[in-house]
């Protein structure tokens, strides 16, 4: 069965009340309560996006994490009391796309999970049908060193593939289509992310994340350029 969210969660309590809310609001949800419960969800089911506690019973999210990131490319929201700079930076290095902390607002919850789910279920990346014909998106980007492929979702710097998730490529694809300009911080938020509660943090780790794929040294960027307190600006070749 497809399944719009899967809660993985020991707090059975709270993950039954939160799956309750949102399939309330028509937005189908299962919950698990451990890291094997939620290995033998996926050998039948499916989910489009995932809330992943870091403490399970049976071991850790963050382990769950990367085994998950080896199969599927989706949406993992840890949701977690842990609150140290630390979690949060290990979450989203190992893959996960945003960290809500407990305890949270079932209403502010949903809200950010309805607009994950948007992002990630449109489906026009190239062009948008108008009338009897099409408007063209822009051009991928290549300058014969780094490429990217937005039918595949495939970045490549030279002939190496380089693994990028769906978030980390659309924000990649959101600077190449505006590179040489200022793209600032809430344009990023508006248009990669579509909402309003994502942090300067959650941005700054995907973007170190994407400058230790396509940069040849990502200390000393030459492509994805800080511009301070503004946001970034993608340097063309």
């Amino acid at each position: 069965m497809k399944y719009d969210c899967l809660i993985i969660d020991d707090e059975k309590a709270l993950a039954d009340n939160t799956c309750e809310y949102f399939n309330m609001f028509d937005v189908k949800t299962k919950a698990v309560y451990s890291k094997s419960e939620a290995e033998c969800f996926f050998e039948s089911d499916s989910a489009s996006l995932i809330l992943l506690d870091i403490n399970l019973t049976d071991g850790s999210g963050f382990e769950l994490c990367k085994e998950i990131r080896e199969k599927l490319n989706i949406p993992i929201l840890f949701v977690s009391a842990r609150n140290t700079d630390d979690d949060k930076i290990i979450a989203l290095n190992i893959g996960g796309d945003d960290y809500i902390e407990k305890p949270y607002s079932l209403g502010v919850l949903l809200a950010k999970v309805r607009v994950v789910l948007k992002r990630y279920g449109d489906s026009a990346e190239g062009s948008v049908a108008f009338g009897a014909g099409t408007v063209e998106g822009p051009k991928d980007y290549n300058d014969g060193n780094l490429a990217l492929d937005s039918v595949n979702k495939i970045v490549t710097i030279g002939s190496i593939e380089k693994k990028l998730t769906s978030l980390e490529f659309k924000l990649l694809k959101y600077l190449t289509d505006n590179h040489d300009r200022l793209v600032t911080k809430t344009e990023l938020f508006d248009n990669v992310w579509n909402d309003k509660f994502t942090t300067d943090g959650t941005l700054n780790v995907h973007i170190r994340k994407i400058r230790e794929e396509i940069e040849d040294d990502p200390q000393n960027p030459k492509y994805i350029v800080t511009v301070w307190k503004e946001g970034y600006r993608f340097v063309s070749r």
